[in-house]
């Protein structure tokens, strides 16, 4: 299917596209449903208070892109950019991010709710008071985040970097903390259940016997 000026307002439904240009082209109060994106630009592009729902954007540069208000459901992003992207309000449902860069987004009132966000460039952003229980961020560069009074119950922090990260109020029970360098990460006022203080613990050299 040929790309068009604009898409405001539209039901866009089992499309696809490959190394498709839609720079600056308006997708404003679009709904995406089940559709496929490879590899093409939104640079620029319109997509306030747009919806997607199981759709794929796969390797897509949405520098500069608006995406205020927007709501993506059970959607892929997997390794796409939103460099300067504005998110403001917009909610990502049980989505796969991984590998997704946010360099100088503004992300006030960004929701994550689920969804995969491994190997995803969070870096300075804030997730404060949000509910991530069980949100997979293996390898994740969460360094500078501010995650105080964060719900990160079961979630996967599997060799993330937190290296200046704000935590404290946070929940951390449960979740897996494989790999981390506890010496970079300051855990007042975090709620670690016993066996993560036990692993706290040895990684700076203590003894621990029963």
């Amino acid at each position: 299917m040929e790309r068009q000026s604009s898409y405001a307002g539209a039901l866009l439904e089992d499309l696809e596209f490959t190394e498709t240009n839609f720079d600056q082209v308006s997708f404003d109060d679009a709904q995406f449903r089940h559709c496929r994106f490879i590899r093409c630009s939104f640079r620029y592009a319109r997509l306030a208070d747009s919806q997607t729902t199981g759709s794929i954007f796969e390797r897509c540069d949405f520098t500069g892109a608006n995406l205020g208000g927007s709501v993506h459901e059970r959607s892929n992003f997997a390794n796409s950019r939103f460099t300067y992207a504005h998110l403001f309000s917009v909610v990502f449902r049980e989505c796969k991010m991984t590998g997704v860069t946010f360099d100088e987004a503004g992300m006030a009132g960004f929701t994550l709710i689920g969804g995969d966000w491994s190997y995803t460039n969070l870096s300075g952003h804030s997730l404060k008071g949000q509910d991530l229980r069980g949100v997979k961020f293996a390898e994740a560069d969460l360094s500078r985040c501010n995650l105080e009074k964060a719900d990160l119950r079961a979630a996967d922090l599997t060799r993330a970097q937190l290296g200046q990260v704000k935590l404290a109020g946070a929940d951390l029970r449960g979740a897996n903390l494989e790999g981390l360098d506890w010496k970079g990460i300051d855990l007042r006022g975090v709620k670690i259940d016993l066996e993560q203080a036990i692993h706290v613990a040895r990684s700076y050299g203590a003894i621990v016997s029963g």
